[in-house]
């Protein structure tokens, strides 16, 4: 009979909960011969389920329903697997922490940081999209409200889905928004722009435009804001093009245009392509400007890059957001400078010489760099969690996806775990913060989920976000009164 195994899954995200599921799911808990498996999930914010909460544009409900509920089943199904709750703390356990607690460890904290432009600082006139698109969530970092009662025009660098996002979410009026989980501060604040126009700018043209179709469909929808109409030379390629599918779509829809057409609304916005910025300097006219310089750039063919030319132009902003990408911590341990993530190969962690670390894994972003959509997560989520039941089940037939390429490869012991802990304990760390209040568990995060749904349904929208205070607050109260 194999080892009792018990793992520390360190992020609360969708590739966590996918792992935890895919286990839970293929080991047999019926069948005495198999091992018996704890799980505990870690997480520095006070509530569970990553970018599902506080990635997902809100207006997108109907992205977070399926894996929410998913993830609510799994809470059940790891009860009653004798799993203890998931633990969610403000700041992680230390990495010895986990090690004399756990079997095995997993690493899905993904890439928290945003990836920022050499040449355009954070400064008084630039900010990360990341920082908008966490205070229309309500993170808890709590980043400050943007002033857009001063802002008429606002510039987005990089045009990915999340630049997509937060333009939508700018030019959206607070009437529409409001059904959703859109926080009341953040209406109140949407209710008093005076922003008129959004340029999205990208260093390289159409075919190569990083958002999909679905984002772009939805801008051309949007009621109040018409799109500036491209040139047409911009959507024009030579003979003998070889376009994909999602390609032609993706021209088809910028002939188009948007629904209304431009000069009808008060508010617009832009695609401008094959632009770069290279410098934000203080507007000499205005406080409340500043002006982005772009060098205009051609495609290299035989690269696929964008190359600067010599000529440039001058655009007058109230605010520039760069949306450029996101990256792990630097201080992570098994950080990988030259890929801004984690040392992994095949769902296993790497010492700085390369060989897989026996019993440490790393799934989702934090191991592969932040790409994809919930279903790439999912499979490769599924693939991790088949590399670790290999482990634990050693020896022994289970249903599993396919092998990947290095499946095979001999592990190290060098970084030790404990191979006979306590089955329940978790580090002294988080005991201490669930006394002091300090850590929420996942029967806590229940209570604050159905309050949140119950404000939210008093003033007609899907649910009214807590901020950590409140939440804290309202579970101590919920607690007492429990107990009275």
């Amino acid at each position: 009979m194999p080892p009792p195994a018990k793992l520390a899954i360190v992020g609360g995200g969708p590739s966590a909960f996918y792992v935890a599921s895919r286990l839970l799911s293929l080991v047999p808990h019926t069948d005495p011969s198999s091992p018996s498996l704890r799980v505990h999930i870690f997480d520095r914010l006070w509530a569970p389920h990553g970018l599902v909460r506080y990635g997902v544009a809100p207006d997108h409900p109907e992205v977070k329903p399926p894996p929410t509920r998913a993830f609510v089943s799994l809470a059940t199904s790891i009860l009653a697997a004798r799993c203890t709750p998931r633990s969610r703390t403000r700041s992680p356990s230390p990495l010895s922490s986990l090690l004399q607690k756990y079997t095995h460890l997993l690493f899905a904290t993904g890439c928290t940081l945003p990836t920022l432009h050499p040449d355009i600082p954070p400064s008084l006139h630039c900010v990360p999209a990341l920082s908008l698109v966490h205070w229309y969530t309500r993170h808890p970092s709590n980043p400050p409200a943007p002033a857009l009662d001063k802002i008429t025009h606002l510039s987005l660098i990089g045009n990915g889905n999340v630049s997509l996002d937060v333009a939508r979410i700018l030019l959206t009026s607070p009437s529409v928004l409001k059904k959703y989980d859109v926080p009341e501060h953040v209406l109140d604040v949407l209710s008093r722009s005076t922003l008129k126009h959004v340029s999205i700018i990208g260093r390289r043209g159409p075919l190569e435009a990083a958002f999909t179709n679905k984002e772009l469909r939805e801008m051309m929808h949007l009621p109040d804001a018409s799109m500036v109409p491209l040139d047409p030379s911009l959507l024009t390629f030579p003979e003998g093009t070889t376009l994909s599918r999602q390609q032609r779509r993706t021209l088809e829809l910028l002939q188009k245009g948007s629904q209304s057409w431009f000069g009808s609304t008060q508010k617009t916005w832009s695609l401008d392509f094959y632009r770069m910025p290279t410098a934000l300097t203080p507007s000499r006219s205005s406080a409340a400007a500043a002006e982005l310089t772009l060098a205009h750039t051609l495609l290299d063919p035989s690269t696929g890059r964008a190359t600067s030319t010599d000529q440039t132009s001058t655009l007058t902003t109230s605010l520039v957001v760069t949306s450029l990408g996101f990256h792990m911590d630097r201080t992570t341990a098994f950080f990988d400078p030259s890929s801004a993530h984690l040392r992994a190969r095949g769902g296993r962690v790497l010492s700085e010489s390369g060989i897989p670390l026996r019993n440490v894994y790393a799934s989702g972003w934090s191991a592969n760099g932040a790409k994809g959509v919930l279903a790439t997560t999912m499979m490769d989520a599924y693939a991790v969690a088949d590399t670790i039941l290999s482990d634990i089940m050693s020896g022994t037939s289970v249903e599993t996806t396919p092998a990947r390429e290095h499946e095979s490869e001999v592990v190290s012991n060098t970084l030790a775990s404990n191979l006979g802990p306590h089955p329940e304990d978790p580090p002294e760390e988080i005991k201490q913060g669930i006394k002091d209040g300090l850590v929420t568990q996942y029967d806590d995060w229940g209570v604050i989920d159905a309050e949140e749904v119950r404000r939210g349904a008093l003033l007609g929208k899907e649910r009214e976000r807590m901020s950590w205070e409140d939440a804290r607050k309202f579970l101590s109260l919920s607690r007492r009164d429990h107990a009275l």
